[in-house]
């Protein structure tokens, strides 16, 4: 899912910045990008992420800011070396008037500038500003995934409601093969006598062959998980890998029923409720 959050705190002497975005993938991809100063503590970071994003594409940047007045001192050495040698200089060439504190000062190592990985301060400084940034993504993240559970929610709905169709078509499709059965035997026979017995068997064995009873039972066993999983979501709980799979089951159940319907009327729904399944598994795909 898409989200963005954004932190500031002080690691060491510097202040620094962190954001966080992420975008749709399947799996956690992170992409870490922090100064030179911070380089080492990479895992440390790259664990924080990964113990509060399961999926996405996630990258973060930090940003790093010396703190105003912590950012150079005057090297008093230096400056007295330099003042020294200026007052040298103006006795031997006889020249007038006294030493400019900023020439001094615009001297080389008069005014000492941190390196950028002196006093950086640790790696629990960093990572816990990168937690805060992290909880403000995932804020963010709640709210696109409470949208997206009411879009899921109503493709449901309209599988349930083709689910509902079928369930209602199937007893009639079978007394319309059984009658056809009849018929094509009646006709082949032409006028001869029919074992009745044996016909009654073949119909018995054509209507089990023909039930979608048990695949329409599963199906909605997987719409209720499939419902509870989502009020989960709504709680806060990771499930997008468990919806996946209760997809995969779903779809399961479609393919076979599409198998056994033998019906032009019940083929096209099982046709409906596999393109919702489709598109509901390209939303899945991105919910943590």
């Amino acid at each position: 899912m898409t989200g963005f959050g954004q932190a500031d705190g002080i690691v060491g002497t510097a202040r620094v910045s962190v954001e966080v975005r992420t975008v749709n993938h399947r799996f956690f991809s992170p992409s870490i990008k922090l100064p030179s100063a911070y380089s080492r503590w990479e895992v440390d970071v790259r664990e924080a992420m990964r113990l509060k994003v399961s999926r996405g594409h996630v990258t973060l940047t930090a940003r790093l800011e010396r703190v105003p007045g912590a950012a150079s001192i005057i090297d008093n050495a230096r400056f007295g070396d330099v003042v020294a040698q200026l007052r040298s200089l103006q006795m031997q060439h006889g020249l007038d008037g006294g030493v400019d504190i900023a020439a001094v000062l615009r001297m080389p190592d008069v005014i000492a500038v941190p390196r950028e990985d002196e006093d950086a301060g640790t790696a629990t400084e960093l990572v816990a500003i990168v937690d805060r940034a992290l909880d403000a993504l995932s804020r963010t993240r709640d709210d696109e995934g409470a949208r997206l559970a009411d879009v899921l929610l109503q493709r449901l709905d309209i599988v349930a409601g083709a689910l509902a169709r079928i369930t209602e078509r199937a007893p009639t499709r079978i007394v319309a093969q059984r009658d056809r059965l009849r018929a094509s035997v009646k006709e082949l026979t032409d006028g001869l006598a029919i074992d009745e017995q044996r016909l009654a068997q073949e119909i018995a064995i054509l209507a089990d062959r023909l039930d979608i009873s048990e695949e329409m039972d599963r199906f909605r066993a997987h719409i209720a998980a499939f419902r509870d999983a989502l009020q989960q979501r709504a709680a806060g709980d990771a499930v997008g890998k468990r919806l996946g799979f209760l997809l995969q089951e779903m779809l399961r159940e479609a393919n076979t029923t599409g198998s056994k319907g033998a019906d032009a009327t019940i083929l096209h729904d099982v046709v409906s409720v596999k393109e919702e399944l489709e598109r509901i598994r390209e939303q899945v795909e991105n919910l943590e």
